[in-house]
């Protein structure tokens, strides 16, 4: 069983709803039990434009191999509605796997960790929710310059 983090992100149609969609279907699958999930944050687009983003971490279980679960998370993003015509491109629904337990992978369609998670602010205030070991003080200071707002939780993890 691997423990993962998935970077949840959207600015188009009703985000809440697609991490909402997305993570029953994670946990339909009877091989990932969603365990925690970090609170909903709102940041301008990186390296791109279009309406504001909402972003959120959620720390999912897994029986999954890694490939399987991007695969899951692939057909998930479709699902919602996901389009791939251009890089950066707005979108409902975009799953980013950021660690998969302790492994390091780098094939041509997965690098694990997430090779750009460090130098977002919308993936290292949600995942400091969760995994407050994995964020450092340097971490956070270096993207202290990137707009991002806490709008609280979006879940019942009751």
């Amino acid at each position: 069983m691997a423990c993962t983090y998935i970077a949840f992100g959207g600015n188009l149609g009703s985000p809440v709803a697609a991490f909402k969609e997305a993570l029953m279907a994670l946990n339909g699958t009877q091989r990932c039990w969603v365990t925690k999930a970090s609170g909903l944050y709102e940041s301008p687009p990186f390296e791109a434009s279009g309406p504001d983003y909402l972003n959120a971490v959620c720390e999912v279980m897994t029986t999954l191999k890694a490939p399987d679960l991007l695969k899951l998370m692939q057909s998930i993003e479709l699902e919602a509605g996901r389009v791939r015509d251009f890089h950066h491109q707005p979108r409902q629904l975009d799953l980013d796997l950021l660690f998969f337990g302790q492994a390091l992978i780098s094939s041509q369609h997965l690098q694990v960790p997430h090779p750009r998670w460090s130098e977002r602010a919308f993936v290292l205030l949600p995942l400091r929710d969760l995994a407050p070991q994995k964020v450092s003080e340097h971490l956070l200071s270096a993207v202290s310059h990137q707009p991002i707002r806490a709008l609280g939780p979006w879940v019942d993890q009751s």
